[in-house]
């Protein structure tokens, strides 16, 4: 630990991890509330809809149990580990070994910076999707590794541009981190494309770290696949999942990830030391929205977030927006009419009090786009969308 005139003061590595940029937003827009403003936030990608009630009454339950308030186990109860490993059989036709293919996690995002710690050596690279989720590169940074940004090219749907990835980078590239449905572009990668990347990562001697939390949000009949569909790709692949958009579980923070058994043993040897696991009732609540949640319920939810994404979508050119309709995942991908994202986002804000964020938070390549995101009633994002147009015909 440093020292400053005999105070401590942070790691020298936080110096390179520059702050969660939505707690700058949450941050005014609880100002601004304070102020007596009402902000509708588009901002962050946290689902307003509850779980199945069944989900709910799971937890209940199972809290009630005196015996179930010890420590959830660091990879999680049996039946957990098999409710995953059932869903990825029926969903994808992926088999796993529950007891050593599969690892429930806090959430993906701590997955998705564990697996960095457990895998990463320091001056290593980290090939991370421009524009993507910021915990990617986040991930690689605390581990010592150095992530390379590779662009999403917009005239190739959002797929990577790998082909632009110079040679002595992937020499010393050790992880591809792809995230289909996209986040924030919404686009969807079909099989073979994933493939494709696949072939790439086998080729290179890279491994491939899918993040697919976004494949049962999906609009228009959209059926997204996994990459561990693809035959052989659990030898060069791993895959993180979560409830948290699936069955509108954000905030109960249930994840996994799935793969070869090594590399669910290097995960498990980091997360063994960091933390103890699931509640127990949260895990018993995780496998009745794995195994009970009909796919009636999945459509039905998805119809109303089809419905929110289409609000957006008519009002677009109004706001001073353009954007191709997504085909899943809780967000609008909008390019800015004048091409300043930031100044978008900021005056949208504290001009119509209605919060989007600006696309350079997920890389340069964002840069000339907001995401708006489609976690508030149809009626609140009809009256933000009116309210940006009216903004934009005021200046």
């Amino acid at each position: 630990m440093s020292t400053k005139a005999g105070r401590p003061v942070a790691a020298d590595r936080l110096e390179h991890v520059p702050p969660y940029p939505f707690a700058a937003i949450g941050k005014r827009v609880r100002e601004l509330r304070a102020l007596g403003h009402d902000v509708i936030t588009l901002d962050i990608g946290s689902p307003d809809l509850p779980p199945h009630p069944a989900v709910v009454e799971a937890l209940h339950k199972s809290a009630l149990d005196q015996t179930h308030h010890g420590y959830g186990g660091f990879t999680g109860i049996g039946e957990l580990r098999e409710a995953f490993a059932g869903y990825y059989a029926r969903r994808f036709g992926a088999e796993f070994d529950p007891d050593k293919e599969v690892m429930p996690l806090i959430g993906s995002k701590e997955g998705i910076v564990n697996i960095a710690l457990a895998l990463v050596n320091p001056g290593d690279v980290v090939l991370v999707p421009n524009p993507g989720y910021i915990a990617y590169d986040r991930g690689a940074i605390l581990a010592g590794g150095v992530p390379y940004p590779v662009r999403l090219k917009r005239e190739d749907h959002f797929l990577p541009a790998l082909d632009e990835i110079p040679a002595d980078v992937l020499k010393k590239a050790r992880l591809l981190w792809i995230n289909y449905p996209n986040n924030p572009t919404g686009a969807v990668a079909s099989l073979a494309e994933l493939g494709k990347i696949v072939d790439f990562c086998r080729e290179h001697d890279i491994l491939l770290c899918s993040d697919n939390p976004y494949a049962d949000v999906t609009f228009d009949g959209t059926r997204a696949p996994s990459v561990m569909q693809i035959p052989g790709a659990d030898e060069i692949a791993v895959e993180f999942n979560s409830l948290s958009k699936t069955y509108n579980m954000a905030g109960w923070r249930v994840g996994v990830c799935v793969g070869s058994a090594a590399m669910i043993d290097a995960l498990l040897r980091v997360k063994s030391n960091v933390d103890s696991g699931l509640f127990r009732a949260v895990q018993d609540a995780a496998c009745v929205a794995l195994n009970e949640t009909d796919d009636s319920w999945l459509e039905a939810r998805n119809m109303v977030y089809q419905k929110r994404r289409d609000a957006v979508m008519n009002q677009l050119a109004e706001a001073g927006l353009s954007a191709e309709t997504p085909e899943a995942g809780l967000y609008v991908w909008a390019a800015v009419d004048d091409g300043d994202d930031v100044a978008y986002a900021r005056d949208a804000l504290e001009e119509a009090f209605v919060s989007v964020s600006a696309g350079s938070f997920y890389g340069s390549a964002g840069a000339g786009f907001v995401r708006l995101s489609l976690v508030v009633t149809e009626e609140r994002i009809a009256e933000a969308m009116e309210r940006l147009a009216q903004w934009r015909n005021r200046r």
